[in-house]
C-alpha cells in the first residue's frame, strides 16, 4: 500500500498540456517578431549604404569638378545593385550651378532611391579684381 501511495517524479498530463499551449502561442509571435527584424534590417542596411555612395559620389564630384551642364549615370561595379545620376543645372547667377546626385537600388521589387542637391561655383570662371582681394586682404 505505500508503494502505492509513494509520490512519483515527473510532469502531469495537464501540466504538459498547460506548457505546449503556452509554447504555441508565444512562438508565432516571436518567429514573427525576428522575422520582422531582419526585413528592418536590410533596409536600414540599403539605405545607409545609399547614403554613404551619396555622399561619396558628391565628394567625387567637388574634388574633380563637373562636366559642362549634363546628365551622367552610372553603377558602382558589376555586383553592385547600387546606381548613380548627375545632372549639373545652370542658376540665376552667373557661374553657380545646381548639382543634384540621385543613387537608385532595388529593394523588395521596387525601386528606391535617395538624392542630395548642392551648389558649386564654377571653376572655370576667372576671378574678379574684388573677389583676389578679399583673398589677398591680411589678417584681421
Amino acid at each position: 500500500m505505500k508503494s502505492l501511495l509513494k509520490k512519483q517524479n515527473g510532469f502531469t498530463l495537464l501540466e504538459i498540456v498547460v506548457a505546449l499551449a503556452i509554447s504555441a502561442i508565444a512562438l508565432p509571435m516571436l518567429l514573427k517578431a525576428f522575422s520582422d527584424g531582419t526585413k528592418r534590417y536590410s533596409l536600414i542596411e540599403n539605405r545607409t549604404t545609399a547614403i554613404y555612395l551619396l555622399r561619396l559620389k558628391m565628394a567625387e564630384i567637388e574634388m574633380n569638378g563637373y562636366s559642362a551642364l549634363a546628365s551622367e549615370e552610372g553603377d558602382f561595379g558589376a555586383d553592385s545593385r547600387f546606381k548613380w545620376a548627375s545632372e549639373v543645372v545652370n542658376t540665376d547667377i552667373d557661374g553657380l550651378k545646381e548639382v543634384t546626385v540621385i543613387i537608385s537600388w532595388q529593394e523588395r521589387g521596387q525601386e528606391k532611391s535617395i538624392q542630395l542637391s548642392t551648389y558649386m561655383s564654377d571653376r572655370s570662371m576667372p576671378e574678379t579684381q574684388e573677389e583676389s582681394n578679399v583673398t589677398n586682404a591680411p589678417p584681421i
